[in-house]
């Protein structure tokens, strides 16, 4: 964060002061008091279950030195009507006082954590880079990963999620991107929206807020973000797989779960080979690429970058593998499209280790009216697929996709316990896949899986 005096801030925010009007915050702010330090604006947030006033002395003694609140409390602080508002206030103003940052701006309904994390370390090779953690993307996450920048910050990458229209006009009004790209509109959040045409409408907000000199990088995977209306003066790049993309993928192969493909911007063409799992790591990588290019990067230092590039957010696609068997930990999220592309990831790698599939999934969200349809659906790509084994929790629908006459063997659960028991039937050779929806927590289901492995591996070495 620029360094700003408590008297700066107050004014910006339109606040009372209440404490020395020359502590300087030198530090980015926080919500949480333990990730404070010397230096941090502490935020006072009051959320369902908590209230950010009574951690400000905890704050403190982690280093920060002001706190944004909404009454006046024992330490230094600024005291304003909404803290969520003043957090926008002060992100816009540090927006307009770095003018040479450039912010590039992601949004789709499936993609973007990833996307930003791929860009991230491609960038952060070519100058100083700010990216959120995780997926941090909302009314809260975006300016606060603003607030991050300082004068040295040559890039900050803004992952841009919506569930209202205006929502992403709003974020665009504080970040000012001078790159903006659409990865794909798809189904998620539906349930919220109504119509893909909405949801549409609302990552087109992103688009619709560049201006003459910024660039637009629209992805060719759906109908709806190849004819998003551009300004004049807005550069376009598209990517996607087809022999007209401005960066495009060619002569795609997967090995071992993973897309190798030559990467072809204007520049030249240079071979990736990719250690992030799953076909449908290609559009994100792409999506990465088009940016890159966008900014001058060349397409060799774009093509190692994405073959050295990890994951960096957690349980998407995270692959643990011991005795032989092998689990994808996809628990993050769940909508339509990423699942189907988990799924085939699923019988890639089981058909190339030559053992028995087993796919435990749970509920998609948001997904409004369509969701019983959405889930049968599934059933029937995974019994398409053949895949051998299903697991469903707490959601029958996905059994109810699956042919009589299958392969596939569906087993209809009601709670975790039961999952993790069946699962200890797993082979040598076996592949598994964890997915559903966030609120699901199926994340705990993998770690119980990767803990009984790690136990029975522990218990053959003392044999």
């Amino acid at each position: 964060m620029i360094k700003l005096s408590a008297r700066e801030i107050s004014l910006i925010v339109n606040g009372s002061l209440h404490g020395d009007e020359n502590i300087m915050v030198t530090q980015a702010a926080v919500f949480d008091s333990r990730q404070a330090k010397v230096g941090s604006l502490f935020l006072a947030l009051i959320g369902e279950n908590t209230d950010g006033h009574n951690f400000c002395s905890d704050a403190f003694s982690n280093g920060a030195v002001l706190a944004l609140t909404t009454q006046v409390v024992a330490q230094p602080c600024v005291v304003v009507s909404d803290v969520m508002q003043a957090v926008a206030d002060l992100a816009k103003f540090v927006r307009v006082q770095l003018a040479d940052l450039t912010v590039i701006g992601i949004t789709g309904s499936q993609g973007k954590t990833t996307t930003k994390d791929l860009l991230n370390y491609i960038l952060s090779s070519a100058g100083e880079t700010v990216a959120p953690k995780g997926s941090f993307n909302n009314e809260l996450g975006v300016p606060l990963t603003i607030l991050e920048c300082n004068e040295q910050t040559k890039y900050c990458i803004v992952e841009m999620g919506a569930r209202h229209i205006g929502d992403i006009a709003t974020l665009c009004e504080i970040t000012k991107p001078n790159i903006g790209a659409v990865l794909k509109v798809g189904n998620a959040h539906i349930g919220e929206f109504g119509s893909r045409e909405a949801i549409a409408q609302a990552k087109s907000e992103l688009i619709s807020s560049l201006v003459r000199g910024g660039t637009a990088i629209l992805g060719t995977y759906d109908q709806f973000t190849p004819a998003m209306k551009v300004a004049d003066g807005v550069a376009v790049l598209t990517f996607g797989e087809r022999s007209d993309c401005n960066v495009r993928a060619a002569d795609v192969e997967i090995r071992e779960g993973r897309p190798h493909f030559d990467l072809v911007t204007k520049s030249g063409r240079a071979a990736v080979g990719m250690r992030l799992v799953g076909l449908h790591q290609i559009p994100n990588a792409l999506a990465a690429a088009a940016i890159s290019s966008a900014l001058g990067l060349s397409v060799d230092q774009i093509a190692g970058a994405l073959s050295m590039a990890e994951l960096a957010s957690k349980w998407r696609m995270e692959i643990f593998e011991l005795n032989g068997r092998l689990m994808i930990n996809d628990s993050y999220n769940a909508n339509p499209e990423s699942m189907a592309a988990a799924l085939r990831t699923l019988a890639l790698f089981a058909q190339e280790r030559g053992g028995a599939s087993w796919a435990v999934l749970g509920k998609m969200h948001e997904l409004g009216s369509s969701e019983n349809a959405d889930h049968v659906a599934i059933g029937k790509l995974v019994s398409d697929l053949g895949i051998d084994q299903l697991l469903t929790v707490l959601m029958p629908a996905y059994g109810h996709g699956v042919a009589s006459d299958s392969d596939t063997k569906v087993h209809g659960l009601d709670d975790m316990n039961s999952v993790v028991a069946l699962l200890n039937e797993m082979q040598s050779g076996d592949v598994l896949l964890v997915k559903a929806s966030r609120a699901e927590h199926f994340e705990e289901i993998a770690q119980e899986v990767a803990v009984n492995w790690q136990t029975e591996a522990g218990k053959k070495d003392d044999e």
